[in-house]
């Protein structure tokens, strides 16, 4: 498989989920300590704030999606259907993912429908793209 911009914003993204679940874990260190959030989950836990709960959440929805989304780029590219509309559909899902987790963790429950939805639409037009209906 040869390397394309498609697959190097797949990467990026790829890089950039992975390490969404550092503010949550942090947050647990300093406020519970390292050995209580290393050990198992306890009913005595310290509550956690509502932004490192949705920054949790945020976190699972972006590796569900990430899933997808690498599923329809990698076909794309094997198809060799890249470059224009679908590469402008790749960037405009990792700037919504991006998006997302940011109004996601700030509790912005609109925009976090509306940036669910924008990358949602960008994996979409990949997909089609790629069994060649646009």
């Amino acid at each position: 498989m040869q390397s394309s911009a498609e697959l190097v914003w797949l990467v990026t993204i790829s890089i950039i989920t992975a390490a969404m679940w550092m503010p949550y874990v942090l947050e647990s260190f300093v406020h519970r300590g390292i050995f209580a959030t290393m050990g198992n989950p306890s009913p005595d836990a310290l509550p956690v704030p509502a932004w490192a709960d949705r920054a949790k959440r945020a976190h699972l929805n972006a590796t569900d999606n990430l899933a997808i989304f690498a599923a329809v780029v990698f076909s794309a590219v094997l198809l060799n259907v890249t470059g224009g509309g679908v590469l402008m559909a790749v960037k405009i899902f990792v700037f919504a993912r991006i998006a997302h987790y940011v109004v996601y963790v700030a509790g912005i429950p609109v925009a976090r429908t509306i940036t669910f939805l924008v990358g949602f639409f960008a994996t979409l037009y990949i997909g089609v793209a790629a069994v060649g209906v646009v």
